[in-house]
Protein backbone atom coordinates (compact mmCIF):
# COMPACT_ATOMS: atom_id res chain seq x y z
CA UNK A 1 0.00 0.00 0.00
CA UNK A 2 1.36 3.16 -1.17
CA UNK A 3 -1.00 5.29 0.50
CA UNK A 4 1.05 8.27 3.15
CA UNK A 5 -1.95 8.21 5.15
CA UNK A 6 -1.14 4.87 6.55
CA UNK A 7 -1.29 4.63 10.13
CA UNK A 8 -1.83 2.20 13.15
CA UNK A 9 -5.14 2.00 14.93
CA UNK A 10 -3.14 -0.38 17.49
CA UNK A 11 0.21 -1.50 18.12
CA UNK A 12 0.65 -4.43 20.48
CA UNK A 13 4.47 -6.10 21.58
CA UNK A 14 3.81 -9.16 22.66
CA UNK A 15 7.11 -9.95 24.06
CA UNK A 16 6.21 -13.71 25.25
CA UNK A 17 4.80 -15.04 21.73
CA UNK A 18 7.51 -12.71 20.17
CA UNK A 19 5.41 -10.67 17.60
CA UNK A 20 4.56 -7.26 17.06
CA UNK A 21 1.09 -7.22 16.19
CA UNK A 22 -0.52 -4.06 14.32
CA UNK A 23 -4.02 -2.72 13.12
CA UNK A 24 -4.01 -1.03 10.83
CA UNK A 25 -6.60 2.08 9.74
CA UNK A 26 -7.68 0.45 6.47
CA UNK A 27 -8.36 -2.55 8.81
CA UNK A 28 -5.45 -4.60 7.52
CA UNK A 29 -4.03 -6.44 10.29
CA UNK A 30 -0.05 -7.24 10.31
CA UNK A 31 1.70 -9.99 12.66
CA UNK A 32 5.70 -9.74 12.30
CA UNK A 33 8.09 -11.88 14.43
CA UNK A 34 10.74 -10.28 16.52
CA UNK A 35 12.97 -12.19 14.01
CA UNK A 36 11.87 -10.85 10.88
CA UNK A 37 11.50 -7.53 12.18
CA UNK A 38 15.42 -7.55 13.43
CA UNK A 39 16.77 -9.01 9.74
CA UNK A 40 14.94 -6.21 8.31
CA UNK A 41 16.48 -3.24 10.46
CA UNK A 42 15.84 -0.43 8.55
CA UNK A 43 19.27 1.35 9.57
CA UNK A 44 22.53 2.54 7.15
CA UNK A 45 24.68 0.09 9.19
CA UNK A 46 22.49 -3.63 8.91
CA UNK A 47 21.02 -2.29 5.10
CA UNK A 48 25.49 -1.90 4.56
CA UNK A 49 25.75 1.59 3.74
CA UNK A 50 23.49 4.75 3.20
CA UNK A 51 23.61 3.69 -0.56
CA UNK A 52 21.42 0.73 0.06
CA UNK A 53 18.53 3.11 2.05
CA UNK A 54 15.45 2.56 0.66
CA UNK A 55 11.67 3.12 1.77
CA UNK A 56 11.04 -0.67 1.69
CA UNK A 57 12.98 -4.21 3.39
CA UNK A 58 14.87 -6.07 0.64
CA UNK A 59 13.06 -8.44 -1.44
CA UNK A 60 15.10 -11.37 0.16
CA UNK A 61 14.25 -10.37 3.59
CA UNK A 62 11.77 -13.15 4.21
CA UNK A 63 14.52 -15.93 3.72
CA UNK A 64 16.86 -14.14 6.26
CA UNK A 65 14.15 -14.48 9.62
CA UNK A 66 16.71 -14.54 12.58
CA UNK A 67 17.00 -17.19 15.25
CA UNK A 68 15.98 -16.35 18.93
CA UNK A 69 18.48 -14.55 20.47
CA UNK A 70 19.18 -11.34 22.67
CA UNK A 71 19.69 -9.68 18.95
CA UNK A 72 15.84 -10.51 18.60
CA UNK A 73 14.94 -10.17 21.71
CA UNK A 74 12.79 -6.59 22.27
CA UNK A 75 13.66 -4.44 25.13
CA UNK A 76 11.10 -1.68 23.85
CA UNK A 77 9.22 0.48 21.52
CA UNK A 78 8.71 3.95 21.31
CA UNK A 79 7.26 6.24 18.61
CA UNK A 80 8.51 8.27 16.57
CA UNK A 81 6.59 11.13 15.53
CA UNK A 82 3.49 10.26 13.57
CA UNK A 83 5.29 7.81 10.80
CA UNK A 84 6.87 5.18 12.68
CA UNK A 85 8.58 3.16 15.78
CA UNK A 86 12.18 2.69 17.01
CA UNK A 87 12.75 -0.49 18.68
CA UNK A 88 15.56 -0.90 21.50
CA UNK A 89 16.98 -4.49 20.63
CA UNK A 90 18.24 -6.23 23.95
CA UNK A 91 21.72 -6.79 22.16
CA UNK A 92 21.91 -2.54 22.86
CA UNK A 93 20.88 -1.87 18.74
CA UNK A 94 18.80 0.97 18.28
CA UNK A 95 19.22 2.35 15.23
CA UNK A 96 16.63 3.06 12.04
CA UNK A 97 13.29 3.95 11.78
CA UNK A 98 10.55 1.71 11.08
CA UNK A 99 8.05 3.36 9.48
CA UNK A 100 4.07 2.73 8.81
CA UNK A 101 4.93 2.47 5.13
CA UNK A 102 8.14 -0.10 6.32
CA UNK A 103 6.30 -2.00 8.51
CA UNK A 104 3.50 -2.63 6.49
CA UNK A 105 6.07 -3.39 3.67
CA UNK A 106 6.44 -6.65 6.24
CA UNK A 107 3.66 -8.03 6.13
CA UNK A 108 3.66 -11.47 5.47
CA UNK A 109 0.14 -13.02 5.45
CA UNK A 110 -1.26 -14.05 2.27
CA UNK A 111 -2.78 -11.22 0.36
CA UNK A 112 0.09 -8.94 1.09
CA UNK A 113 2.71 -12.45 -0.39
CA UNK A 114 0.60 -12.29 -3.13
CA UNK A 115 0.80 -8.47 -4.08
CA UNK A 116 4.97 -8.82 -3.25
CA UNK A 117 5.01 -11.79 -6.39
Amino acid sequence: MQDNKLSPLKIKLDKKERFLYIDWNDNHKTCISFGLLRAACPCATCRGGHENMKSEPDSNVFERELPISKMTEIEKIDMVGSYGLSIMWADGHHYGIYTWQYLRALCDCEDCRLKRN
